[in-house]
């Protein structure tokens, strides 16, 4: 266990010592994992439960996690400094923390792994917890997603949206929003995003306790074969922390840094999944629809993220990019910001956001601001049948341009209903603590039949 780092040299000890029989571990990689599960850590901190934090290691640059880290005023008890190609990540994941379980189980605790969405971490620390018979509470559990039924949309000259039809695509985006608000124009099968889908998919096996966002997932999650006693809907606990983050949104200095978003009034892109950014067809329409919206005059932010950078260079649009935030004052091209308070505090004032992250359209519809999803589908598809997300097949950047150019500042979409709840949080704890009551996370086959 030389690779592990830890906060104290007396870990096992102190938490041996904990009159409480369960070990509550929180496991936290990127971005979205602290955000979302930092707030179940101060829950269970606040209910005087053992509980430990863990941080895989993955995402180590500060503008990544450590200012995150800091804003939220918490510290990793150990950091398992994971590193590598994502075979290897998988790897050292499952063998490093299943070594910190096992440690903990032979020192008499009952570890309950909390895992975290779709992510790396939640598919690997899942399978370190079920090695030792322990299983996970998967936070925002059941995200699968589902795809518009493009060939069932047809245009008025009586062609499809769809990726294997030519001619123009139809740009009648108030009937497409009507589409897209029909469950019954949605189908399941999609393995993107990858490897996300597999990784959600994964961790359900190995879980105890299934923290469903909306009823969507628990139906997901139902048609899948799992106990419907141990599936709570609870929302989302982006919400908590996004609620927080707006009561703290005057003390950021984002405005300062970047004062041509001030006034409001742009649409912030993200684009970092790997199917957009390996996908030259994808990504040059993405990026040819950024770009006309700039030189039509829009504001327009672009966060520049790792996966991004790759594609400028793969694609070899590295120097149209720069060029293009040198020519526009209205262009505003960044690295990733530190803290997550700078962005609600920017995105509060957002016209429209455009977003391959499944996050950001949660956070979209807490905060009323229209989204749009540049992929064929969404996990968050909920969001999209509320009236608040549009789907913008990367296909062709027209088609992305007016679809956004429809959601910027819609009265409409912003009056979507919310849906990730609040005090989610304390809701969540609470499905924990009466399983607990209860019996095991971990179940044999016994106590579920009741026999």
């Amino acid at each position: 266990m030389q690779e592990i780092t830890f906060r104290s040299p007396t870990f096992f000890d102190d938490a041996a010592a904990h009159a409480d029989r369960h070990a509550h571990l929180i496991m936290i990689a990127t971005k979205p994992d602290i955000i979302k599960q930092v707030p179940l850590y101060r829950e269970l901190r606040k209910r005087g439960h053992l509980v430990l934090l863990g941080h895989t290691g993955q995402h180590y640059d500060e503008n990544l996690s450590g200012g995150m880290l800091k804003e939220f005023g918490v510290e990793p008890d150990f950091n398992l400094n994971v590193r590598g190609a994502m075979h290897e990540v998988v790897s050292q994941i499952i063998g490093r923390l299943g070594a910190v379980i096992g440690e903990l189980k032979a020192r008499g605790k009952i570890v309950i792994p909390y895992v975290h969405g779709d992510t790396t971490t939640a598919m690997a620390a899942s399978n370190a917890g079920y090695c030792h018979m322990f299983s996970s509470v998967h936070v925002e559990a059941g995200i699968r997603t589902l795809t518009p039924a493009f060939h069932e949309w047809k245009m008025e000259n009586g062609k499809c949206l769809s990726a294997g039809q030519t001619g123009e695509i139809s740009t009648d985006v108030g009937a497409w929003r009507e589409f897209l608000m029909d469950r019954n124009n949605w189908k399941r099968g999609s393995q993107e995003p990858y490897p996300e889908q597999f990784n959600t998919r994964c961790s359900e096996t190995a879980t105890g306790v299934h923290l469903a966002p909306v009823e969507l997932d628990r139906e997901f999650i139902l048609s899948e074969g799992f106990a419907e006693d141990r599936i709570f809907v609870v929302g989302n606990s982006v919400a908590d922390a996004t609620h927080d983050a707006l009561t703290r949104i005057d003390t950021s200095t984002v405005f300062e840094r970047h004062p041509e978003l001030a006034g409001g009034d742009f649409v912030r892109f993200c684009i970092h999944r790997r199917e957009n950014c390996v996908s030259e067809r994808r990504f040059r329409a993405i990026y040819g629809a950024m770009k006309a919206l700039v030189e039509e005059g829009r504001t327009v932010l672009l966060i520049n993220m790792i996966q991004t950078k790759k594609a400028f260079q793969l694609f070899g649009l590295e120097k149209d990019v720069q060029q293009l935030a040198q020519k526009h004052s209205n262009f505003v091209l960044s690295d990733v910001w530190s803290e997550y308070g700078d962005v609600i505090a920017a995105m509060s004032r957002a016209a429209v956001c455009a977003t391959d992250s499944g996050s950001m359209q949660e956070e979209m519809n807490v905060m009323g601001v229209p989204c749009v999803t540049l992929r064929f589908g969404s996990d968050r598809s909920e969001s999209a049948m509320n009236g608040g997300n549009l789907i913008a097949p990367p296909i062709d950047a027209d088609v992305i341009r007016k679809i956004i150019a429809y959601a910027w500042d819609n009265k409409e979409m912003r009056k979507a209903p919310k849906l990730y709840g609040e005090d989610v949080s304390a809701k969540c704890i609470d499905a924990v603590e009466q399983v607990l009551a209860k019996g095991e996370v971990f179940r044999g086959e016994e106590e579920r039949l009741n026999i």
